[in-house]
């Protein structure tokens, strides 16, 4: 029943076969900017601001983990409900809405729980967190509602 109030209520049944590309576009699309964001601004951000916290070798299960249940959650709360409104600029909007809330809840935790955690780096994580997850929702939706 759930299903059937889906549809009606959005308009358009989600597949798997819809599903399963988008999550791979959305997948591609936040690595890539997320690998160039911590490649290229990272070193100029994050060693200079927080040297003695970064650790000498990234934990490659964790970081692992983070993207998969990250990507699902972007997946589940902003690209199928898109995808069945044909949406690609709500997309755009709640995966920025998504990203903002997410790296907030990671970088307000921080500036409250430890000393000299820099406000610079809040205040561009928010940023980053906002547009890649933005962009890379629209980029999992937009594919599948041209016409």
């Amino acid at each position: 029943m759930e299903s059937a109030t889906h549809t009606q209520e959005y308009g358009m049944r989600v597949s798997p076969r819809h599903i399963a590309p988008a999550f791979a576009a959305l997948a591609a699309c936040f690595l890539t900017m997320d690998a160039c964001w911590l490649t290229l601004i990272g070193p100029h951000l994050y060693r200079p601001a927080l040297d003695a916290l970064i650790a000498p070798a990234v934990d490659g299960v964790a970081a692992a983990l983070f993207y998969a249940i990250y990507l699902l959650g972007l997946t589940l709360f902003v690209v199928v409900p898109a995808l069945a409104e044909r949406r690609p600029g709500r997309a755009l909007a709640r995966g920025a809405l998504f990203g903002f809330v997410a790296y907030a809840t990671y970088d307000l935790t921080n500036q409250a729980t430890l000393a000299g955690w820099p406000w610079l780096v809040t205040s561009a994580d928010l940023a980053w967190g906002a547009f890649v997850s933005g962009v890379s929702a629209w980029v999992a939706v937009r594919p599948f509602v041209v016409r």
